[in-house]
């Protein structure tokens, strides 16, 4: 029987979890969080925007909406970088641990379902042993899904057969 595993993820959290068999409920395998989003994301915010703030407007530097402070350029977008600097050390993360987790063959099929942007993110650092037995990608959001509400989305996307239990294997409910 393959061990199939499935990835429910976002640019802060990843939940993986297993389908073992047809009539089993999903198990939770893990939960991965990234807590400098969790933390900083209004920080880096706050911190762009003061960036942008006290920075002498000295016409253009290159393209509108810049400013020139000493040698560098601060731009409208200081802080969405910073954001997605903290995406891909996530995504990297992520991708490390699936990588670790295939190459104990711990997972024979991988399904990827994750924010579009975060999704091509992974698609970027996961492993050739990975995306190897990546057998469906889906670029939707279903990290806010209740785990007892998950095994029906999940079905509804042809990822797992559909239950009458639509129970999550968590011990919790989400």
């Amino acid at each position: 029987m393959k061990n199939i595993w499935i990835l429910v993820a976002d640019e802060s959290v990843a939940r993986i979890f297993a389908s073992h068999a047809d009539s089993a409920p999903l198990e939770v395998i893990e939960e991965i969080t990234d807590a400098a989003a969790h933390a900083d994301r209004a920080d880096l915010r706050r911190d762009a925007y003061g960036r942008r703030a006290q920075a002498p407007a000295q016409g253009d530097a290159g393209h509108p909406g810049a400013h020139q402070v000493g040698t560098a350029t601060v731009t409208s977008s200081a802080g969405e970088d910073e954001l997605h600097q903290e995406a891909q050390l996530f995504a990297r993360r992520v991708a490390h641990y699936l990588g670790d987790a295939r190459n104990k063959q711990r997972f024979d099929e991988l399904a990827l379902i994750a924010a579009p942007r975060f999704l091509g993110l992974l698609r970027k650092t996961l492993p050739p042993a990975v995306t190897g037995v990546v057998t469906k990608e889906i670029g939707k959001d279903f990290i806010h899904v209740p785990n007892n509400d998950l095994q029906q989305r999940l079905a509804d996307e042809g990822i797992v057969p559909a239950r009458r239990d639509q129970r999550v294997n968590t011990g919790r409910d989400r």
